[in-house]
């Protein structure tokens, strides 16, 4: 009689719980929170600093000495208004109206140059090195020329930020055009397309997101050099009110300003990028 052992079972591995799915709204306040503590910390920092008067206060004030300065520049307080005679609100809207006007007029110039020196050879061998030659320049450099041109009202401010901006409007467009997959530029002419037609639904529909971020580019060089353009009769606007406050060594003014720029331009480049997502959806998808 043969004996013969019973088969194993096999065993048997017990389910791994899946891991709890975490909803985009729960993510975003745990980002939101982490933003809020790494402020905390930031605060906490310059007031130790301040407290422990490594510089003097009239160099580093203190978070609540901003915060005071703050607010006298947002009110009318023992009948003055604001800062240099406007609250801070006028002074940051007239300097963005400055940024909108500039870089409207660098992407209407900025956008057909940039299509022109990327399909064009004989165009991109004049014009690139311009092109190039522009964006180099710190926009200090001109500034005085302009102000020999146009006097110190406004025109020099806003073609300083038109000058600024333009050079990476059509560097951006310039290379998204060169980069087009020549399949669709084939497929295009077989259909009869000519070379305006190519241009202008082919070639800048393709690189319509690389033209949206060279917007954005501008736009940030736009408002680095806002404040060089203020440097001359540039009140109201916040780089003639940062300028009046380095006069009178009123550095808590300043901060509020610098704080004033970096604010709205986070506010700025997310409409930027709100608007780059309604444009072209399909960026960024596999």
């Amino acid at each position: 009689m043969t004996l013969t052992a019973a088969p194993e079972k096999p065993a048997v591995t017990p389910p791994v719980p899946a891991a709890p799915r975490t909803t985009p709204r729960f993510a975003a306040l745990r980002w939101a929170a982490l933003r809020l503590v790494a402020l905390a910390v930031l605060l906490g920092a310059w007031q130790l600093v301040v407290a422990a008067e490594i510089w003097p206060r009239v160099l580093v004030p203190s978070p609540g000495e901003v915060w005071h300065q703050f607010v006298q520049s947002s009110t009318v307080h023992d009948g003055v208004r604001g800062q240099s005679g406007h609250l801070l609100i006028e002074h940051l809207g007239v300097s963005l109206r400055r940024i909108g006007i500039g870089t409207a007029y660098a992407v209407l110039a900025g956008v057909p140059l940039g299509l022109l020196i990327g399909a064009v050879r004989p165009i991109a061998v004049v014009l690139e090195p311009a092109v190039t030659f522009l964006r180099t320049l710190p926009p200090l450099a001109y500034l005085s020329l302009l102000v020999i041109w146009f006097g110190i009202d406004e025109s020099p401010k806003v073609w300083l930020l038109i000058i600024a901006a333009l050079p990476p409007i059509a560097a951006a467009t310039a290379a998204a055009v060169r980069t087009v997959p020549e399949h669709l530029i084939e497929a295009a002419r077989a259909l009869g397309a000519g070379p305006l037609s190519l241009l202008l639904s082919v070639r800048l529909p393709s690189a319509l997101p690389e033209i949206l971020t060279g917007v954005r580019i501008a736009v940030g060089v736009a408002y680095t050099s806002v404040v060089a353009a203020e440097t001359i009769n540039g009140v109201p606007g916040i780089g003639g009110m940062i300028r009046d406050a380095q006069r009178y060594n009123q550095t808590a003014v300043v901060i509020v300003g610098i704080i004033a720029i970096g604010l709205s331009g986070i506010l700025l480049d997310a409409l930027l990028k709100g608007l780059e997502r309604a444009l072209v959806p399909w960026r960024g998808r596999k």
